[in-house]
């Protein structure tokens, strides 16, 4: 049975992160947006290589369920993300 999908509003952070393989990339340490004015901006993803969060914008996005988001980036692009800034 497949979980339904579920608005971006939702995440919370520790829900797992999947590239398109289905392969773990890291857990949300937070989600990025107006929730306000709905506006998702993207995810900092505390990743399994560094643990240092990335920033992963919403337009890499898939599908998000309940506890799980996929990502269209593979294992390769992972390396490339940029850290996450809260700042900027």
């Amino acid at each position: 049975m497949t979980a339904d999908p579920v608005s971006w509003l939702v995440i919370e952070p520790g829900w797992e992160v999947v590239d398109r393989d289905g392969d773990e990339i890291g857990k949300i340490e937070s989600v990025v947006g107006d929730p306000q004015r709905d506006i998702f901006d993207g995810l900092a993803v505390a990743t399994k290589l560094t643990g240092r969060a990335r920033y992963i914008p919403s337009e890499r996005v898939g599908e998000i369920v309940d506890g799980r988001i996929q990502v269209d980036l593979g294992a390769d692009d992972v390396h490339g993300l940029q850290p996450f800034d809260p700042v900027a």
